[in-house]
């Protein structure tokens, strides 16, 4: 239970800052793209408490839903709110915004805005450190040719790296089957690379965990996109939310860390958005 606990802390931690850039998003005080993460808190927030649990501090190489990698492996709060508003007090001045968010001192390097390039680069920066390593791709980004090849030199120097697919099922608004006759674990395999089709669960994650580092893995995790793939709109498909499932499981204490957190982000932005 306190790895369920400490996982839902995370992701709470998470849901409420994507809650509160939604809401400002559409109230125009947030005026850049924006990629929340809402419904896919539960894959990063697991993660980093199973590195935690380890004692390794992984190489990150996130895309543009990057608000969860950048929270749950401890990037401050503030400084995230204020890359959203366009200063530059922001983590990266104000240049990066939503989509290529990076912080070296969490280890986590920003996105380049090509699709599924930090596969490639994720991939060359292991092999040239021989640090662990996690690439967090989207299933359309898996669909470039390169992250294809990179999985395969992934796999020839078996590199100590996980591909993280965040597989929400769409690119923008079109789903998988009308994209594709192919599962990436299938194509992972014939690159003889470990790989699972998993749901977003906390518990299924830690079960894959005795894989980790020591050789390339894919993670195929079936995870539920919130929100419209930029803004703070609700997607209008009527999918689960891990994060109510989680609650419920979890029971009273769930609720009050929900409150807690809740609490916490909006005196955040509150205070952010009153500095001039």
């Amino acid at each position: 239970m306190n790895y369920r606990l400490n996982v839902f802390k995370k992701a709470s931690l998470c849901r409420n800052f994507e809650l509160s850039t939604s809401d400002h998003i559409n109230s125009g005080k947030i005026y850049v793209p924006t990629y929340v993460s809402t419904g896919q808190e539960f894959i990063s927030s697991s993660l980093s408490i199973i590195s935690k649990t380890k004692k390794i501090k992984p190489l990150l190489f996130g895309q543009h839903r990057c608000h969860s990698i950048y929270l749950s492996f401890g990037g401050k709060i503030d400084y995230l709110i204020d890359e959203l508003l366009g200063r530059d007090t922001g983590i990266n001045k104000g240049f990066s915004g939503s989509a290529s968010v990076g912080n070296s001192k969490i280890n986590m390097y920003g996105h380049d805005g090509l699709m599924g390039s930090n596969g490639p680069i994720g991939v060359g920066a292991c092999f040239a450190s021989k640090k662990p390593t996690i690439i967090f791709l989207g299933d359309a980004a898996v669909e470039e040719d390169y992250v294809l090849g990179a999985m395969g030199w992934a796999s020839k120097k078996k590199l100590p790296l996980i591909f993280v697919i965040e597989d929400n099922n769409f690119s923008i608004a079109t789903e998988k089957a009308v994209r594709r006759n192919w599962e990436i674990k299938d194509i992972a395999k014939s690159f003889k690379i470990k790989a699972f089709d998993i749901k977003d669960c906390p518990l299924e994650i830690k079960y894959k965990s005795k894989y980790f580092f020591k050789q390339p893995i894919l993670l195929n995790i079936f995870t539920n996109r919130i929100n419209e793939h930029r803004g703070g709109e609700s997607l209008k498909k009527n999918k689960y939310d891990r994060y109510l499932i989680e609650m419920k499981k979890i029971g009273k204490k769930a609720t009050i860390i929900d409150q807690k957190f809740k609490k916490l982000i909006e005196k955040l932005w509150q205070k952010r958005l009153e500095k001039r």
